[in-house]
């Protein structure tokens, strides 16, 4: 059965994406902890990260990397972090989000408020500092 990111990137769920490739995609979360928190999710359904293989691991990595300084380019956060938990999901994915303390790293910082507005500036940003 698919994961919820499958269908997700298969569209049958609808995400604000920001980045895609023939490997990954990457799309806004729904609960982010801050301004631009974004999921890096591979297509191939792997639960855990350490079972992908080394080049898919790689380049996830690498994407996760490139949209981190997109997030640190259109939100200047003091920091950018990076989560990888895949306990609510069973498919890889690795959080990239900005933050100003650690503490706010946390799952409990999730924003339910957040406006299709809003969501839609993150994701015009966020694809605009990638262009560059």
């Amino acid at each position: 059965m698919p994961t919820l990111f499958t269908k997700i990137i298969d569209g049958d769920i609808p995400a604000r994406f920001v980045y895609k490739d023939d490997l990954v995609v990457a799309f806004l979360t729904i609960e982010p902890m801050h301004a631009g928190h974004t999921l890096v999710v591979p297509r191939a359904e792997y639960d855990h990260w350490i079972d992908m293989p080394p080049e898919l691991n790689a380049h996830v990595w690498a994407v996760a990397q490139r949209i981190g300084k997109a997030i640190d380019k259109a939100f200047s956060p003091h920091r950018v972090g990076v989560l990888v938990v895949g306990d609510e999901v069973p498919h890889v994915h690795v959080h990239v989000t900005g933050f100003e303390t650690v503490s706010e790293l946390s799952f409990a910082n999730a924003r339910h408020d957040v406006t299709a507005e809003e969501f839609d500036e993150w994701a015009d940003l966020l694809r605009a500092a990638l262009a560059k």
